[in-house]
This record gives C-alpha cells, structure tokens and sequence, in this order.
C-alpha cells in the first residue's frame, strides 16, 4: 500500500526534468550550495530541484536540512505532510 500511494504520488507530482542541456547551471549554483558544506551529490540534487522549480526539498537527511535557502523549502517527511494538511 505505501509503494502504491508513493508511486501515485510521484506520477501525479513528479512533472520537472532537469536534463543535460542544464548540466553548467545545476553545477554552478550546486558550487555555491557546497560552500555551506554540503556534499556534492546532495548540493546537486538541491541545485535540481531549485532549477526545476520545486516549492520543497524533502529529505530525512539531518545534515542536508541545515541548509536554508529562500529558493526552496527544506523539510522532513513528517513537516511535509503537515504544511499539506494545514493548506486544506
């Protein structure tokens, strides 16, 4: 039941692709996220998600969610769900 309700909700969710034509700028601004000291991989995936356009960043990642930005929301699973009920 979990796998089919996150497969739902990543087909009814998931509409940004960030390809490789997007490369120079998803390093770049991931360059600037990893001066805060995050790794590369996970300053990539941030730098993805802002350029698709993402309203959040969810992650269970303690040492990822310390980064702030105005970009975009980093938030848990659990404050997630929570921000969405409070919208209904």
């Amino acid at each position: 039941m979990r796998r089919n309700t996150i497969f739902t909700f990543l087909e009814e969710n998931a509409f940004g692709y960030v390809g490789d034509n997007c490369k120079e700028l998803v390093e770049e601004k991931a360059a600037e996220i990893m001066k805060t000291g995050v790794k590369f991989k996970d300053a990539c995936h941030v730098a993805s998600a802002i350029y698709a356009g993402c309203e959040y960043f969810i992650s269970t990642d303690v040492r990822l969610l310390k980064y702030r930005t105005k970009e975009i929301k980093m938030v848990t699973p659990i404050e997630f769900i929570m921000e969405m009920e409070g919208d209904e």
